[in-house]
């Protein structure tokens, strides 16, 4: 590792120290998509709750159609109906049948479901041309799930299978964890608004649409901040007036050495934020502390846009997931052939915009443009990230190396 910096892993390792997760409460299912779950859900009830008919058809006792066949079809006189929620029926004799619909309660002394295709339909008497085993067509209460069985594991992340389960064991709530508030500041004098006119020395803002995107796509609910100039009061107004609403701060920009380096300058004096270089390129300019009252963590990313997006990978995903009480932290890596040759810095981790394939060979990973940190276009043409070792100042078209998905769920 370069001297001087800081490891990625020990850069990490401080912010996962330094944040705890959001305290779990109890939301409406729907809030919950995409959250881990803060409890394990017994169920309270049997699926089904009852037992219910697989066909819609008559319910009968076995024994008193067991002899049916074409030739010699059962006659049974119909004494009932039974549609699914509209059970009145709730007991049938013996040697008598009961019209039933699909998902409709077996009535007790029913213990099989001769399905219309083998019946002529009858409304007064039904004939019954083949006989079903006993116990065909019914479902029994409980098949599914039964009562007192865990439904879901505390940290199970919460997709659309897991909320139709709770639903139908009659959860309307369950316990989680909030989406983080992640409010995203881009600063610099020289940003512009998209769709507003550019200046001979202005540029569009990318980052913060980029940040706060990355944020969305994690989880978490951001909030995208109107530019800020290079201007450290008018970055300290803009940061405490939103740290009411924010569980996290990002900002991007004057974090470097230059003269204008506002974040650094205004931060600097308040002694709880920490700036240093990180061994990684791109991105090695950092910041992370606590601002506020409530302590609310920030991190203070480079300006560079393929520098501050790697970053937010390396360092704000995992804290968000963190907040959200989702594992892993960190992007799991992946291993890959690579296509190219790669030099790589000495004592630097670096991250290496690729395009990640899986073909018959298996999977391959290709660089994708140069190592510029103002190279957008050719980040948004990757999905993966190759991590090359601190270690390592070369690889060959062949080795195997380590790769981040970037557009994979995990």
């Amino acid at each position: 590792m370069a001297e001087g910096l800081t490891s990625v892993d020990d850069h990490l390792a401080r912010i996962l120290a330094a944040v705890e997760p959001l305290p779990d409460f109890p939301q409406p299912l729907m809030d919950t998509l995409g959250l881990a779950a803060a409890e394990d859900v017994v169920a309270p009830i049997g699926l089904p709750s009852f037992d219910n008919s697989a066909m819609d058809g008559y319910a009968v006792r076995h024994e008193d159609v067991v002899t049916a066949t074409e030739e010699t079809p059962v006659h049974l006189p119909v004494v009932g109906e039974i549609g699914a929620g509209q059970a009145q029926l709730l007991a049938m004799s013996p040697g008598t049948a009961v019209k039933i619909m699909t998902g409709a309660p077996v009535p007790a002394g029913a213990d099989s479901v001769v399905p219309y295709e083998w019946t002529d339909r009858g409304v007064a008497q039904v004939r019954i041309e083949q006989a079903p085993t006993r116990g065909q067509h019914v479902r029994p209460a409980g098949e599914d799930v039964a009562a007192g069985d865990v439904v879901l594991s505390h940290g199970t992340v919460l997709g659309p299978r897991h909320l139709g389960l709770l639903a139908s064991v009659g959860r309307a709530t369950v316990r989680s964890r909030p989406r983080p508030r992640v409010v995203v500041i881009s600063t610099g004098s020289e940003l512009r608004e998209p769709g507003t006119e550019l200046g001979h020395d202005s540029i569009y803002d990318g980052n913060s649409f980029l940040l706060a995107a990355a944020a969305r796509a994690a989880g978490a609910i951001a909030y995208r901040v109107g530019i800020v100039p290079d201007e450290p009061r008018a970055f300290l107004e803009a940061l405490y007036d939103q740290l009411v609403r924010a569980d996290l701060v990002v900002t991007s920009g004057g974090v470097s050495q230059g003269d204008f380096d506002v974040v650094k300058e205004a931060l600097s004096p308040l002694g709880t934020v920490w700036f240093g270089g990180v061994a990684m390129q791109p991105g090695k300019p950092q910041g992370f502390g606590h601002v506020g009252e409530d302590r609310t963590p920030i991190f203070t990313l480079p300006g560079n846009p393929v520098s501050s997006y790697i970053s937010f990978q390396q360092f704000v995903l995992p804290a968000i997931r963190k907040l959200m009480g989702r594992t892993p932290y960190a992007r799991p890596a992946t291993g890959a052939r690579l296509t190219h040759d790669l030099r790589s810095p000495l004592g630097k981790r670096q991250f290496v915009r690729a395009e990640y394939a899986v073909d018959r060979s298996g999977p391959s990973v290709t660089p994708v443009g140069g190592h510029g940190s103002h190279l957008i276009g050719d980040l948004a043409s990757s999905n993966a990230l190759v991590v090359v070792p601190d270690s390592v100042t070369a690889l060959a078209a062949g080795d195997q190396v380590q790769v981040l998905r970037l557009d994979e769920e995990f």
